[in-house]
């Protein structure tokens, strides 16, 4: 009788444990700047999940450099879902696979549901007076970026530096004579982009700040409006956004549906509008249209134009021994 009691017990017990963790709980594994845009995001998410299902839903966010965030996924941290701003670091997960081969036939417009671009944040007032890429190779002029070795913000600041010479009838031999310069006007390289950020405006290093479009909401928000200016170069990169669901976390803990809901939540209109909130740019149209004054137009070109594909500009220029390792020497 005893012994029936205590199995009653136990089970009792393995019951009220699993209505205790009968909440799912999702781990979005994303790039340095995306941690404000993921907040709202993933706020809306569970209101939306509680409402048209009833579940109730936690979404856990671990950001860092886009490439640092895909070895620490890839070494065993258990995301459910990685949204990057480099395709090369989702391949690097395929290749090893913790997510699908096929990633990008997942969800539309090759898994990348939001865009951004490379543009210039500056101190209030421009005082050296930059408007577009020449300037940041003049004497005097002090560039922070990101290292594109640790950082998609990184690797697409560069693409962008050479391909924007490419863009106005430059060589590829031209190209590297300007990102060359460039980079001699680097003082230190961050390891990402809100380190970036945090050089520039909290140990005051640097002139100019090249990142993300979004990051001009994020520094407002984070550092009062006034701060800096934001300077649209005349020629810059598309930059997308890609996605995936970490098949090797969700097999494991039964999260693959959930995983898939709010990976498709970021292409719903109430997604794309977060998005656009935050100075990414959506893949909705419409809703790209109502935010115009916010995207400002800027001649752009996308990776394939002037490098093949994000793999290859990897193999080329940011592999061990490429041509970033050859330009840049370690200040």
């Amino acid at each position: 009788m005893k012994q029936h009691i205590r199995s009653l017990v136990a089970a009792l017990g393995l019951v009220l444990a699993t209505g205790a963790t009968a909440q799912t709980t999702l781990l979005n594994v994303s790039y340095d700047v995306s941690r404000e845009f993921y907040k709202d995001l993933n706020a809306a998410f569970v209101a939306h999940t509680k409402k048209t299902t009833g579940q109730d839903i936690k979404v856990d966010q671990s950001h860092a450099g886009s490439s640092a965030q895909a070895r620490a996924v890839a070494d065993g941290l258990a995301a459910d879902v990685v949204t990057f701003n480099t395709t090369t670091d989702v391949d690097f997960l395929a290749e090893r696979g913790v997510v699908a081969k096929d990633w990008r036939q997942k969800f539309p417009n090759n898994a990348a549901p939001t865009t951004s671009t490379m543009l210039f944040l500056v101190r209030q007032g421009n005082p050296k007076g930059i408007k577009d890429w020449d300037d940041l190779i003049k004497p005097g002029v002090q560039v922070i970026v990101v290292n594109p070795k640790t950082g998609g913000n990184g690797r697409m600041a560069y693409l962008a530096a050479w391909g924007q010479v490419r863009a106005k009838g430059g060589s590829d031999a031209d190209a590297l004579d300007f990102v060359s310069k460039l980079y001699k006007n680097v003082p230190v390289l961050a390891r990402g982009g809100r380190d970036a950020t945090g050089i520039f405006l909290q140990r005051n290093i640097g002139d100019v700040l090249v990142t993300f479009e979004s990051e001009v909401v994020s520094v407002d928000n984070e550092f009062g409006k006034g701060r800096v200016d934001a300077i649209h170069p005349s020629a810059s990169i598309v930059a997308e956004n890609p996605v995936a669901v970490v098949e090797r976390t969700v097999s494991r803990k039964g999260s693959a549906a959930q995983a898939k809901a709010y990976l498709d939540f970021l292409y719903s209109p109430e997604g794309q509008e977060i998005a656009a909130k935050h100075n990414i740019r959506p893949r909705n149209e419409a809703i790209l249209k109502k935010h115009a004054q916010a995207f400002k137009p800027i001649k752009l070109f996308t990776v394939e134009q002037y490098f093949g594909s994000l793999g290859e500009a990897q193999r080329v220029h940011f592999n061990d021994g490429g041509q970033f390792d050859k330009l840049y020497t370690t200040k």
